[in-house]
């Protein structure tokens, strides 16, 4: 099996959101680490996100940098219902990088069969304690030779992915704005009963970019 490493990267507010509560996040964080973004994704085998990230946001995920990466990863989005729609940016680049879509067991025939028409390739997984077995994703991406992720979020797949234990690296990127508590969450639920319960990182780089600070986290 190809060895796997898990980024989760975070672009957030001073107080750790990702868009206001009407789900505005354009840009929260400025040029240069945005460009930093793209920088990361040419350097893995896919692109990860949920639907809610897919359908509020409509990125292409893919890398532009300069040059072009020799081959832009896939791009993949975890939805246990395959709420995706089957148009936006994500579907009008399919000529330069698949887009795969990880949904429920017996999920519903009839959203499989519009997004396969529309180009996406879809893979059935079992479901998880909250939402879909992480762990099976990761394992069908290792299997077709993706070991290298970039997770951009938001934040149910970031809780999913902490809870599982898989991620290996934090890189966070964070602007000099607060959004407050009506603000949408870089990070969901872990239902911690006790701070000892936490998952611990270490810092293992500090940095600025314009305005902006740029933090790397590893696994204590």
């Amino acid at each position: 099996m190809i060895r796997r490493h898990v980024t989760l990267k975070l672009a957030t507010s001073l107080d750790g959101r990702i868009a206001t509560s009407s789900g505005e996040s354009r840009w929260i964080t400025g040029e240069a680490a945005r460009a930093e973004v793209h920088r990361m994704r040419a350097q893995v085998d896919a692109v990860m996100i949920g639907a809610s990230t897919a359908r509020a946001d409509a990125p292409s995920l893919l890398a532009r940098t300069d040059p072009a990466p020799a081959r832009q990863p896939a791009r993949v989005v975890v939805t246990t219902r395959l709420e995706l729609p089957p148009e936006g940016r994500l579907f009008e680049s399919l000529d330069q990088s698949p887009l795969i879509v990880f949904g429920a067991e017996r999920a519903s025939p009839a959203r499989q069969a519009i997004l396969e028409a529309a180009g996406a390739r879809i893979e059935q997984v079992p479901r998880g304690s909250a939402g879909l077995d992480i762990g099976v994703v990761l394992e069908r991406l290792a299997e077709r030779g993706m070991g290298a992720i970039l997770a951009e979020g938001g934040g149910q797949l970031a809780a999913s992915l902490i809870a599982a234990h898989v991620v290996d690296r934090l890189e966070w990127l964070r602007a000099p704005i607060l959004l407050g508590a009506e603000g949408r969450c870089a990070i969901g639920g872990l239902a911690l009963a006790a701070l000892s319960h936490a998952p611990r990182w270490r810092r293992v780089a500090l940095r600025e970019l314009g305005p902006d600070l740029w933090e790397s986290y590893e696994r204590a």
